[in-house]
Protein backbone atom coordinates (compact mmCIF):
# COMPACT_ATOMS: atom_id res chain seq x y z
CA UNK A 1 0.00 0.00 0.00
CA UNK A 2 2.81 2.39 0.94
CA UNK A 3 4.73 1.57 -2.25
CA UNK A 4 1.66 2.23 -4.37
CA UNK A 5 1.13 5.59 -2.64
CA UNK A 6 4.76 6.63 -3.22
CA UNK A 7 4.52 5.76 -6.93
CA UNK A 8 1.37 7.82 -7.19
CA UNK A 9 3.07 10.81 -5.60
CA UNK A 10 6.05 10.53 -7.97
CA UNK A 11 3.73 10.42 -10.97
CA UNK A 12 1.98 13.51 -9.69
CA UNK A 13 5.14 15.56 -9.37
CA UNK A 14 6.02 17.60 -12.46
CA UNK A 15 8.96 16.28 -14.50
CA UNK A 16 11.27 19.12 -15.49
CA UNK A 17 14.27 17.28 -16.97
CA UNK A 18 13.02 17.14 -20.57
CA UNK A 19 11.77 20.70 -20.31
CA UNK A 20 15.20 21.97 -19.17
CA UNK A 21 16.94 19.86 -21.83
CA UNK A 22 14.71 21.11 -24.63
CA UNK A 23 15.05 24.76 -23.64
CA UNK A 24 18.83 24.37 -23.25
CA UNK A 25 19.24 22.96 -26.76
CA UNK A 26 17.28 25.69 -28.48
CA UNK A 27 19.07 28.40 -26.46
CA UNK A 28 22.38 26.80 -27.43
CA UNK A 29 21.46 27.05 -31.10
CA UNK A 30 20.42 30.68 -30.69
CA UNK A 31 23.61 31.45 -28.75
CA UNK A 32 25.86 30.02 -31.48
CA UNK A 33 24.08 32.06 -34.16
CA UNK A 34 24.35 35.14 -31.95
CA UNK A 35 28.10 34.54 -31.64
CA UNK A 36 28.36 34.29 -35.44
CA UNK A 37 26.55 37.63 -35.80
CA UNK A 38 28.92 39.27 -33.28
CA UNK A 39 31.95 37.83 -35.07
CA UNK A 40 30.70 39.00 -38.46
CA UNK A 41 30.47 42.58 -37.18
CA UNK A 42 33.86 42.41 -35.44
CA UNK A 43 35.46 40.84 -38.51
CA UNK A 44 34.03 43.65 -40.62
CA UNK A 45 35.52 46.24 -38.25
CA UNK A 46 38.84 44.38 -38.31
CA UNK A 47 39.04 44.61 -42.11
CA UNK A 48 37.96 48.24 -42.07
CA UNK A 49 40.66 49.12 -39.55
CA UNK A 50 43.31 47.53 -41.77
CA UNK A 51 42.64 49.91 -44.69
CA UNK A 52 45.29 52.65 -44.86
CA UNK A 53 44.96 56.19 -46.21
CA UNK A 54 48.12 57.84 -47.56
CA UNK A 55 48.51 61.63 -47.70
CA UNK A 56 51.45 62.32 -50.04
CA UNK A 57 53.50 65.43 -49.27
CA UNK A 58 55.03 68.03 -51.57
CA UNK A 59 58.84 67.92 -51.75
CA UNK A 60 60.97 67.67 -48.64
CA UNK A 61 59.25 69.42 -45.74
CA UNK A 62 61.21 70.72 -42.81
CA UNK A 63 60.64 69.04 -39.47
CA UNK A 64 58.49 71.88 -38.10
CA UNK A 65 56.02 71.79 -41.00
CA UNK A 66 55.91 67.99 -40.96
CA UNK A 67 55.10 67.92 -37.24
CA UNK A 68 52.43 70.60 -37.65
CA UNK A 69 50.72 68.59 -40.41
CA UNK A 70 51.02 65.40 -38.36
CA UNK A 71 49.39 67.11 -35.37
CA UNK A 72 46.58 68.44 -37.55
CA UNK A 73 45.77 65.06 -39.10
CA UNK A 74 46.32 63.17 -35.84
CA UNK A 75 43.86 65.48 -34.08
CA UNK A 76 41.00 64.60 -36.42
CA UNK A 77 38.26 62.39 -34.92
CA UNK A 78 38.47 59.83 -37.72
CA UNK A 79 42.13 58.88 -37.15
CA UNK A 80 42.85 55.63 -35.28
CA UNK A 81 46.62 55.34 -35.89
CA UNK A 82 49.04 57.62 -37.73
CA UNK A 83 52.63 57.31 -38.96
CA UNK A 84 55.07 59.51 -40.89
CA UNK A 85 56.73 57.65 -43.77
CA UNK A 86 59.87 59.22 -45.21
CA UNK A 87 61.29 58.35 -48.61
CA UNK A 88 63.66 55.69 -47.33
CA UNK A 89 60.97 53.87 -45.40
CA UNK A 90 58.64 54.19 -48.38
CA UNK A 91 61.31 52.47 -50.49
CA UNK A 92 61.60 49.64 -47.96
CA UNK A 93 57.83 49.13 -48.04
CA UNK A 94 57.87 49.26 -51.85
CA UNK A 95 60.57 46.58 -52.08
CA UNK A 96 58.93 44.54 -49.32
CA UNK A 97 55.80 44.25 -51.49
CA UNK A 98 57.86 42.33 -54.06
CA UNK A 99 58.59 45.22 -56.43
CA UNK A 100 61.93 45.56 -58.20
CA UNK A 101 64.45 48.19 -57.16
CA UNK A 102 65.07 51.19 -59.43
CA UNK A 103 68.75 51.37 -58.43
CA UNK A 104 70.87 51.78 -61.56
CA UNK A 105 67.90 53.22 -63.45
CA UNK A 106 67.01 56.30 -61.41
CA UNK A 107 69.41 58.52 -59.52
CA UNK A 108 66.87 59.76 -56.97
CA UNK A 109 64.14 58.14 -54.92
CA UNK A 110 60.86 58.93 -56.76
CA UNK A 111 58.64 58.03 -53.80
CA UNK A 112 57.24 60.97 -51.82
CA UNK A 113 57.20 61.50 -48.08
CA UNK A 114 53.77 60.68 -46.76
CA UNK A 115 51.59 60.60 -43.69
CA UNK A 116 49.84 57.23 -43.47
CA UNK A 117 46.90 56.73 -41.15
CA UNK A 118 44.15 54.23 -40.49
CA UNK A 119 40.55 55.19 -39.88
CA UNK A 120 38.06 54.24 -37.23
CA UNK A 121 35.44 51.79 -38.62
CA UNK A 122 32.63 54.38 -38.43
CA UNK A 123 34.40 56.56 -41.02
CA UNK A 124 35.19 53.74 -43.44
CA UNK A 125 32.57 54.60 -46.05
CA UNK A 126 32.59 56.41 -49.39
CA UNK A 127 31.01 59.66 -48.14
CA UNK A 128 33.32 60.06 -45.13
CA UNK A 129 36.42 59.21 -47.16
CA UNK A 130 35.46 61.72 -49.85
CA UNK A 131 35.13 64.49 -47.21
CA UNK A 132 38.45 63.48 -45.62
CA UNK A 133 40.17 63.51 -49.02
CA UNK A 134 38.75 66.94 -49.86
CA UNK A 135 39.86 68.38 -46.52
CA UNK A 136 43.40 67.01 -46.77
CA UNK A 137 43.87 68.24 -50.32
CA UNK A 138 43.17 71.76 -49.06
CA UNK A 139 46.29 71.55 -46.90
CA UNK A 140 49.25 73.39 -48.42
CA UNK A 141 51.78 70.58 -48.14
CA UNK A 142 49.53 67.70 -49.26
CA UNK A 143 49.88 66.87 -52.96
CA UNK A 144 47.57 63.86 -53.17
CA UNK A 145 45.49 61.48 -51.06
CA UNK A 146 45.34 57.77 -51.92
CA UNK A 147 43.38 54.82 -50.55
CA UNK A 148 41.97 51.64 -52.15
CA UNK A 149 38.56 52.98 -53.22
CA UNK A 150 37.42 49.78 -54.95
CA UNK A 151 38.36 47.72 -51.89
CA UNK A 152 36.45 50.04 -49.56
CA UNK A 153 33.32 49.92 -51.73
CA UNK A 154 33.40 46.12 -52.04
CA UNK A 155 34.18 45.70 -48.34
CA UNK A 156 31.21 47.81 -47.25
CA UNK A 157 28.84 46.09 -49.69
CA UNK A 158 29.92 42.60 -48.59
CA UNK A 159 29.73 43.46 -44.89
CA UNK A 160 26.24 44.93 -45.31
CA UNK A 161 25.11 41.88 -47.29
CA UNK A 162 26.49 39.39 -44.77
CA UNK A 163 25.15 41.37 -41.80
CA UNK A 164 21.68 41.52 -43.37
CA UNK A 165 21.65 37.77 -44.05
CA UNK A 166 22.79 36.94 -40.51
CA UNK A 167 20.24 39.37 -39.05
CA UNK A 168 17.40 37.72 -40.98
CA UNK A 169 18.63 34.28 -39.90
CA UNK A 170 18.87 35.45 -36.27
CA UNK A 171 15.33 36.87 -36.32
CA UNK A 172 13.89 33.73 -37.89
CA UNK A 173 15.80 31.53 -35.47
CA UNK A 174 14.69 33.62 -32.48
CA UNK A 175 11.08 33.19 -33.60
CA UNK A 176 11.54 29.43 -33.98
CA UNK A 177 13.29 29.24 -30.59
CA UNK A 178 10.43 31.04 -28.85
CA UNK A 179 7.87 28.71 -30.47
CA UNK A 180 9.91 25.59 -29.61
CA UNK A 181 10.39 26.67 -25.99
CA UNK A 182 6.70 27.47 -25.69
CA UNK A 183 5.70 24.08 -27.11
CA UNK A 184 8.22 22.28 -24.88
CA UNK A 185 6.85 23.92 -21.73
CA UNK A 186 3.23 23.38 -22.77
CA UNK A 187 3.97 19.69 -23.36
CA UNK A 188 5.59 19.41 -19.92
CA UNK A 189 2.60 21.11 -18.28
CA UNK A 190 0.16 18.91 -20.21
CA UNK A 191 1.33 15.91 -18.20
CA UNK A 192 0.46 17.79 -15.00
CA UNK A 193 -3.00 19.01 -15.98
CA UNK A 194 -4.79 16.64 -13.60
CA UNK A 195 -2.58 17.69 -10.68
CA UNK A 196 -3.43 21.34 -11.39
CA UNK A 197 -7.14 20.59 -11.62
CA UNK A 198 -7.10 18.46 -8.47
CA UNK A 199 -5.55 21.31 -6.47
CA UNK A 200 -8.28 23.63 -7.75
CA UNK A 201 -11.01 21.16 -6.81
CA UNK A 202 -9.83 20.95 -3.19
CA UNK A 203 -10.11 24.75 -2.85
CA UNK A 204 -6.66 26.08 -3.81
CA UNK A 205 -6.69 29.56 -5.38
CA UNK A 206 -5.20 30.31 -8.79
CA UNK A 207 -2.33 32.25 -7.22
CA UNK A 208 -1.59 29.42 -4.75
CA UNK A 209 -1.46 26.89 -7.62
CA UNK A 210 0.44 29.05 -10.08
CA UNK A 211 3.01 30.59 -7.70
CA UNK A 212 5.21 27.49 -7.07
CA UNK A 213 5.04 26.49 -10.73
CA UNK A 214 5.99 30.01 -11.83
CA UNK A 215 8.88 30.02 -9.38
CA UNK A 216 10.02 26.66 -10.70
CA UNK A 217 9.70 27.99 -14.27
CA UNK A 218 12.03 30.90 -13.42
CA UNK A 219 14.54 28.47 -11.91
CA UNK A 220 14.28 26.13 -14.92
CA UNK A 221 14.68 29.01 -17.37
CA UNK A 222 17.76 30.31 -15.55
CA UNK A 223 19.20 26.79 -15.35
CA UNK A 224 18.65 26.23 -19.07
CA UNK A 225 20.23 29.59 -19.88
CA UNK A 226 23.22 28.85 -17.64
CA UNK A 227 23.83 25.43 -19.21
CA UNK A 228 23.42 26.94 -22.70
CA UNK A 229 26.03 29.61 -21.86
CA UNK A 230 28.55 26.95 -20.79
CA UNK A 231 27.92 24.99 -24.00
CA UNK A 232 28.19 28.10 -26.20
CA UNK A 233 31.49 29.01 -24.51
CA UNK A 234 32.78 25.49 -25.17
CA UNK A 235 31.81 25.83 -28.84
CA UNK A 236 33.65 29.17 -29.01
CA UNK A 237 36.78 27.68 -27.41
CA UNK A 238 36.75 24.78 -29.89
CA UNK A 239 36.48 27.16 -32.86
CA UNK A 240 39.16 29.44 -31.44
CA UNK A 241 41.47 26.45 -31.04
CA UNK A 242 40.86 25.49 -34.68
CA UNK A 243 41.09 29.13 -35.88
CA UNK A 244 43.35 31.10 -33.48
CA UNK A 245 42.65 34.29 -35.47
CA UNK A 246 39.19 34.38 -33.89
CA UNK A 247 40.77 35.24 -30.54
CA UNK A 248 41.92 38.62 -31.88
CA UNK A 249 38.32 39.71 -32.54
CA UNK A 250 36.81 38.29 -29.35
CA UNK A 251 34.41 40.84 -27.85
CA UNK A 252 33.68 40.07 -24.20
CA UNK A 253 31.25 42.98 -23.87
CA UNK A 254 29.05 41.68 -26.70
CA UNK A 255 29.36 38.11 -25.44
CA UNK A 256 28.28 39.20 -21.96
CA UNK A 257 25.18 40.85 -23.42
CA UNK A 258 24.49 37.71 -25.48
CA UNK A 259 24.79 35.47 -22.40
CA UNK A 260 22.56 37.76 -20.35
CA UNK A 261 20.04 37.68 -23.20
CA UNK A 262 20.02 33.87 -23.24
CA UNK A 263 19.25 33.69 -19.51
CA UNK A 264 16.60 36.42 -19.77
CA UNK A 265 14.97 34.78 -22.79
CA UNK A 266 14.98 31.39 -21.08
CA UNK A 267 13.34 32.82 -17.96
CA UNK A 268 10.77 34.98 -19.75
CA UNK A 269 9.57 32.37 -22.24
CA UNK A 270 9.53 29.57 -19.66
CA UNK A 271 7.63 31.70 -17.14
CA UNK A 272 5.14 32.96 -19.74
CA UNK A 273 4.44 29.49 -21.15
CA UNK A 274 4.14 27.88 -17.72
CA UNK A 275 1.78 30.51 -16.32
CA UNK A 276 -0.35 30.49 -19.46
CA UNK A 277 -0.64 26.69 -19.34
CA UNK A 278 -1.61 26.70 -15.66
CA UNK A 279 -4.35 29.29 -16.22
CA UNK A 280 -5.54 27.39 -19.30
CA UNK A 281 -6.03 24.13 -17.38
CA UNK A 282 -7.63 25.91 -14.44
CA UNK A 283 -10.28 27.36 -16.78
CA UNK A 284 -11.00 24.04 -18.46
CA UNK A 285 -13.72 21.68 -17.31
CA UNK A 286 -12.64 18.35 -15.85
CA UNK A 287 -14.12 16.35 -18.72
CA UNK A 288 -12.17 18.43 -21.25
CA UNK A 289 -8.85 17.37 -19.68
CA UNK A 290 -9.23 13.82 -20.98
Amino acid sequence: MSTSKNLSIKRGKPSYFMSILGVTLVLLLLGVVGWLVINANKLGDYFKESVEVRAELRGDLNKKDSLALMEYIGGQPYVRTIEFINKEKAKQIFLGDGNKSWDGILDANPLPNSINFKLKPAYMNADSLARIELDLKKQTYVSDVNYPKALVDNLNKNIQRISLILLVVAILLATVVIILIDNTIRLAMFSNRFLIKTMQMVGATRWFIAKPMDQRAILNGATSGGIAIVLVQLVILVFERLLPELRTIRDWESLTLLYAGLILLGICITLFSTHRSVIKYLKMKLDDLY
